[in-house]
């Protein structure tokens, strides 16, 4: 798992069928302590939360786990959101993204 900004949205106009009602979003990895971007963008799916850009999300980065969150054993995901994040608190400090 790691927390990650959404940097942006994808559209495709066709999708597999396991990620119907599912949106695809563009996110960077950031550092917890000092929330500055550190990884290059990547693709996530979000079904549940409303995330869009802007946005800190928490992310689980597996298959199996991936698939439990979106209730379909069949989608071909890897990396799901499964969380906004408002405050993160680390080495005595709060962060916050809202």
């Amino acid at each position: 798992m790691f927390v990650a900004r959404v940097v942006g949205n994808v559209w495709a106009t066709r999708k597999h069928s396991g990620l119907e009602g599912s949106k695809l979003l563009l996110v960077q990895k950031m550092d917890c302590n000092d929330g500055k971007i550190v990884g290059d963008a990547v693709l996530a799916v979000e079904q549940t939360f409303g995330a869009g850009p802007g946005d800190t999300v928490l992310l689980v980065d597996e298959g199996n786990s991936s698939r439990q969150i979106l209730k379909n054993a069949k989608a071909p995901v890897r990396l799901t959101v499964c969380g906004v994040v408002d405050t993160v608190h680390s080495k005595g400090k709060d962060l916050r993204y809202h």
